[in-house]
């Protein structure tokens, strides 16, 4: 596990590689700084830079989309300390290879914040004007001022799905024009936001009856993708307007054009796409009640710029030792800890990976216990390792333990961990534990629903062997030891159910390598709980399969670390 340092190189003089083409004013900023020296050096070979950092004197490299970081380039980084992304994905730079070697890996995700919420709001005001097809007809020689009557904004009621940065700086720009604003954002747990101008929803079926206009600033995942469908679009108001600039996918395409057609869809407009560039021929193209742009949410003069001198002042920034922003991971900085705490740490971010794909309501709170005094100098890394886990999913920001923090408090998350006294009531030792609860929030749980089921938990151990174990899942008792790829499934407890999973599986060519099977009671029902190591992932269709079959509750896989040694 890692850890923020701000340990400062030998030299006084930082060499700042840029092995992409950036914005003047990013390079002027660099040449003009007095401790630093500049290597203008894109598009040169993956040999090439792996050479020229071997060699020493680069302290950061500033990248783009144009190179792919790879774990070759890395294997001698000489004095490289820190990675800047002028821009947000950093799919383009093996993160596992720069962790390995200490190198900080940041990106510049607030820079394009103010650029794609205005591409977002342009495309609205677009779409309720009716600008696209009124435009095309001007070009053609045409003029027909009644076809393309359309609606002011003010007073409609706008639906922000996801209210981080993005959504937020939407939401700004609506309530000056006097529109009222909605948000969906299931990991903000509070009624409202921005001084109670804007009412929160943690379940987006709730809000989007409410809705004149929906707009998406959410990451794809398995939670948002396909959120906008055709059963999610019966739901809304009918003619509700759609603008999507987060990500192709979050809005199923083939709902859209049926849709439009059955008038549950009065026009959207689209800037990202399933496949980029979409087909030629794609409808989505064409149909007069889609407005649609090439991908332009950070596309603006002002946004090249500031990516590209963010990045400049975010490696200066940590090489001088003044602070960490905009961290992707976490420097690859171990936390000086023993044997068994390191353990532990490995063991909560499985525990907390394994019941994430759990917690859907939303997270109020987390709870964290350790059973042992001896795990108390590892407590703090617990604690965000295990907010990592639960939180990672959820979000397009990558999540380390220097930012994982303050990400839960800014949505309302509360985390408390406890150390408590090892020892049984008899006063023997006992076998040190971590539990994680999870709580969701007040407005979300249906007081029909059993106390066991309002609150996720999980218990671990780690025994004489070094191995984690879990031994407890929301109330199912076990043992075993979650690495690998695993299947975790809940099913009424009755004949057949097995055979059921085994000959999907089977049928699917994936081998079930273990499984552990746990049942319990409540309120005179019971039910079973399954988990299931696996030597290759269930596929999607497979799940799609299980989740027919009568009497099977509940699929998630999950992914979790390789079992060591």
């Amino acid at each position: 596990m890692t850890t923020a340092t701000m340990t400062q190189p030998t030299t006084h003089t930082f060499g700042i590689l840029a092995a992409d083409k950036l914005a003047q004013e990013g390079l002027d900023w660099i040449a003009a700084q007095p401790d630093c020296t500049l290597f203008d050096k894109p598009g040169l070979t993956e040999a090439e830079y792996a050479e020229l950092l071997a060699a020493g004197g680069i302290h950061a490299m500033i990248v783009r989309s144009g190179i792919t970081v790879t774990a070759p380039m890395l294997e001698n980084p000489g004095d490289l300390r820190v990675i800047a992304r002028a821009g947000v994905g950093v799919d383009n730079i093996d993160l596992e290879a720069a962790t390995a070697k200490g190198i900080l890996v940041v990106n510049t995700a607030e820079a394009s914040t103010i650029t794609t919420a205005e591409l977002a709001f342009t495309l609205m005001c677009g779409l309720a004007r009716n600008i696209g097809p009124a435009s095309r007809v001007m070009s053609q020689g045409g003029w027909d001022r009644n076809k393309y009557t359309g609606t002011q904004l003010a007073g409609k009621t706008v639906g922000v799905v996801g209210f981080g940065r993005i959504g937020q700086t939407f939401a700004t720009r609506a309530l000056a024009f006097e529109m009222n604003v909605l948000a969906f954002d299931p990991f903000i747990n509070a009624a409202t936001m921005m001084d109670g101008r804007v009412k929160m929803y943690t379940d987006f079926s709730q809000m989007i009856p409410h809705c004149d206009i929906l707009t998406f600033h959410v990451p794809l995942n398995d939670a948002t993708r396909g959120m906008l469908n055709a059963q999610t679009f019966a739901k809304c108001k009918k003619g509700v307007m759609v603008i999507n600039a987060a990500r192709g996918g979050v809005v199923d395409e083939d709902a859209i054009i049926p849709a439009l057609e059955a008038g549950h869809c009065g026009g959207i407009a689209l800037d990202v796409y399933n496949e980029e560039p979409p087909a030629a021929d794609s409808p989505l193209r064409t149909h007069p009640k889609v407005l649609c742009t090439p991908h332009l949410g950070a596309s603006t003069k002002e946004a090249q710029k500031a990516v590209s001198t963010d990045a400049a002042y975010q490696c200066l920034e940590f090489l001088r030792g003044e602070g960490i922003k905009g961290a992707v991971n976490a420097g690859g900085v171990r936390v000086d800890l023993d044997a068994i705490q390191t353990a532990f740490v490995d063991l909560s971010q499985r525990m907390s990976d394994l019941i994430a794909p759990m917690v859907t309501r939303g997270i109020s709170e987390v709870g964290i216990e350790l059973g042992s005094k001896k795990l108390g100098p590892a407590s703090g890394t617990i604690e965000r390792t295990v907010l990592i886990g639960l939180l990672q999913p959820h979000t397009e920001q990558r999540l380390n333990v220097i930012n994982v923090g303050p990400y839960a408090e800014q949505r309302g998350i509360k985390t408390r961990t406890a150390v408590v006294e090892e020892g049984d009531a008899s006063g023997s030792p006992s076998i040190p534990e971590l539990v994680i609860e999870i709580k969701g929030p007040a407005n979300k749980i249906d007081p029909n629903t059993p106390a066991a089921d309002r609150t996720r938990r999980i218990v671990g151990r780690v025994y004489d062997d070094g191995k984690p174990r879990v031994v407890e899942i929301n109330g199912y008792h076990m043992d075993m030891v979650p690495a690998g790829h695993m299947a975790v499934i809940q099913n009424d407890d009755k004949p057949g159910i097995i055979g059921t999973v085994g000959s999907e599986f089977g049928n699917a060519g994936v081998n079930i390598a273990d499984m552990t099977i746990s049942r319990r009671k409540v309120e005179g029902k019971v039910t079973a709980l399954m988990v299931l190591k696996l030597d290759s992932p269930a596929t999607d269709e497979l799940i799609d399969r299980l989740l027919k079959r009568d009497g099977i509750l509940k699929v998630a896989p999950v992914k979790l670390p390789d079992e060591k040694g």
